[in-house]
């Protein structure tokens, strides 16, 4: 039996998940929330990786207050957005990238994402997520919403193609995984840098150097539930009240007042996401 994990010590000030899954966690969408606004995080983006995932997010969004939504085809499901399956015909990508826009378009969706490139698992061919990447650029630019990308060992492309396409006014990078040089790069582009519950893990020195190395007003949090569980609760599933412990550790590299980084990630995510 896997243990629950240890709920948090409230937060100062109020505080977002800035990326989540609600649809994997295992648990009603109403009790995750409060559970989450027990801890002192009071909204959360729950984030689709595929298109029934992302009606599912924009739904979610609709019915639950705090929650608002991103949409997108994850890279890693890019090739499988169009497969065929034995339900039905496939869809052309034009028709998937239609619906991923119009959903987009809708008040409570706040991104689109996650979108990106992931060169680490090859569920996709490179040339094929780069397509479906610079799509998803298009989208966010013409819906005016914020871009939230994915980025696992693709660096380089990620930001070649953002500069080529030129980016979105509001970009984000998910559970941010360069080191102290890429925050530098991201910061001069103005790109917000979310990280999530790997920075509290005792073998993740780079990537602490990297939050030290992004300015304040460009960090925000997230737990990536119901991935990286952060200390103390490794190993037990993850949630969005689970981002207070990653807000502390943030802090902390930061040397920031924990209630400060609170206000300055919510302003953050205001600017990115909002109005609310």
């Amino acid at each position: 039996m896997v243990t629950a994990p240890r709920p948090p010590e409230p937060l100062p000030r109020p505080a977002l998940d800035a990326h989540t899954h609600l649809d994997m966690i295992e648990l009603p969408v109403a009790d995750v929330m409060a559970r989450a606004r027990a801890a002192g995080i009071v909204r959360a983006v729950t984030v689709g990786t595929t298109l029934e995932s992302s009606r599912w997010s924009a739904r979610c969004a609709g019915e639950h207050d705090g929650v608002y939504a991103a949409v997108a085809i994850h890279p890693n499901d890019t090739e499988a957005a169009i497969a065929p399956s034995a339900a039905a015909p496939p869809p052309a990508a034009a028709d998937v990238l239609a619906e991923i826009e119009a959903l987009a378009r809708q008040p409570r969706v706040v991104a689109v994402g996650e979108t990106g490139l992931d060169y680490y698992r090859d569920h996709a061919a490179p040339d094929v997520q780069r397509w479906w990447f610079r799509e998803h650029i298009k989208i966010a630019k013409r819906t005016g919403k914020a871009l939230m990308i994915h980025d696992r060992e693709a660096h380089a492309d990620v930001l070649r193609i953002l500069a080529e396409e030129g980016p979105p006014a509001r970009v984000v990078f998910h559970c941010f995984s360069g080191d102290a040089a890429l925050a530098k790069q991201c910061a001069e582009a103005g790109y917000v840098m979310s990280f999530a519950g790997n920075l509290t893990f005792t073998n993740a020195r780079p990537l602490r150097d990297a939050a030290a190395a992004a300015p304040p007003e460009l960090l925000l949090a997230e737990t990536d539930a119901p991935f990286l569980t952060p200390v103390p609760n490794r190993g037990r599933p993850n949630e969005p009240a689970q981002v207070a412990y990653t807000l502390r550790c943030l802090a902390e590299v930061q040397g920031l007042d924990l209630a400060g980084l609170c206000d300055t990630v919510t302003a953050t995510a205001e600017r990115t996401f909002g109005p609310w």
